[in-house]
């Protein structure tokens, strides 16, 4: 049997993918054939902040490397359009003017789906976070007091973080004085979305996306069965708490143990929108549904929301499933994770 590695990370967790056979699997995937002149081709870039992976099956390398190319092309699309660390990007317009006027339907469609997921998290999730970020970011950077900023300050800046704010008539954006937006928990997994789109139209029916540790996969692997995902275990790097196995399906997971501002104040770069401070209930949360945009947001927004609260709210939502990692190292599942899970049973 072939083993493959692939590395996935995630707004701050590091999740590994295990391309694994598994005779014993119960989804159905009829409408994919693979031959064996069937090959596998993959490439990797570095891009919005992270490195990003597609993988194809197909039995023409030139037609693999091609297709791979312009999925590529729609992943440079989005990061130019939602990058935060390019001044001419859409989303660096908007946050320096205040105001957008002709924007493109990609940076308005992700704007308006983001207040979708503020709606149903209760604003668990909130791209108007930006100040709160850059405040905390302030506090331990060069020159910064290394001290967590006081009540006053969190209370003051809170006032500019506000979804309901971000006004959309047509392809005119505007935001309240000194609002700014960030989309670092939506961006990568929507250009995953859009590179998977691009795959399809080129005809390729089984491959992967990996932005970042936003997944989508479609089709089966080189063995002829799903992918299969490992849920890496937050304190051992090689050992994985679960594996899980998708088709036609997307995964993200969010946590709170890789990237900090600094050693010293350990602070999670998630931050609650509704408090202004460090989300800690939560060592991870992944979720599993159709898109990677919705997988990618969704995490995040479990992640704010704690045990109880994500998990109702996934409850609620059809076709999304979640696991999560308790700051007490105990591990929930919503109702239906573990059909997806190999091993577990169905219900």
């Amino acid at each position: 049997m072939r083993t493959k590695t692939v590395t996935i990370i995630g707004l701050i967790l590091v999740t590994l993918v295990f391309l694994l056979s598994a005779g014993c699997l119960d989804q159905e995937a009829d409408e994919y054939e693979l031959t064996s002149d069937t090959k596998s081709f993959s490439k990797s870039r570095s891009i919005m902040d992270t490195i990003v992976t597609i993988e194809v099956l197909d039995t023409n390398e030139t037609h693999a490397l091609e297709s791979i190319d312009r999925a590529f092309d729609e992943i440079y699309h989005v990061d130019k359009l939602m990058s935060s660390y390019r001044d001419d990007s859409q989303l660096s317009i908007l946050n320096t003017q205040g105001h957008l006027d002709g924007a493109d339907p990609d940076f308005g469609y992700v704007l308006e789906r983001s207040k979708y997921y503020s709606r149903i998290s209760d604003g668990a999730f909130d791209v108007t976070i930006k100040p709160i970020l850059d405040l905390w970011g302030s506090k331990y950077s060069p020159g910064g007091t290394y001290m967590p900023p006081i009540p006053e300050e969190i209370n003051e800046t809170l006032k500019l973080v506000n979804y309901s704010s971000i006004t959309i008539e047509g392809g005119n954006i505007s935001l309240r004085p000194n609002m700014s937006v960030v989309l670092g928990g939506i961006a990568k997994g929507y250009s995953a979305d859009k590179a998977i789109e691009s795959l399809k139209l080129d005809g390729i029916t089984s491959g992967f996306v990996n932005a970042g540790g936003d997944g989508r996969f479609i089709g089966l692997n080189e063995q002829g069965v799903p992918w299969n995902i490992g849920l890496q275990n937050p304190n051992k790097s090689d050992e994985a708490v679960t594996i899980i196995h998708l088709s036609g399906m997307a995964v993200a997971t969010s946590g709170n143990y890789e990237r900090y501002f600094s050693d010293e104040a350990k602070v999670s770069h998630i931050s609650d929108p509704r408090t202004g401070y460090s989300s800690q209930e939560l060592i991870s949360a992944t979720v599993i549904t159709d898109t990677a945009m919705d997988a990618d947001a969704l995490a995040t927004a479990v992640f704010v929301l704690g045990e109880d609260a994500g998990i109702d709210m996934i409850e609620d939502l059809d076709g999304v499933e979640c696991l999560i990692i308790t700051d007490d190292k105990r591990i929930v599942r919503s109702s239906r994770f573990g059909e997806y899970e190999i091993g577990q049973k169905k219900n």
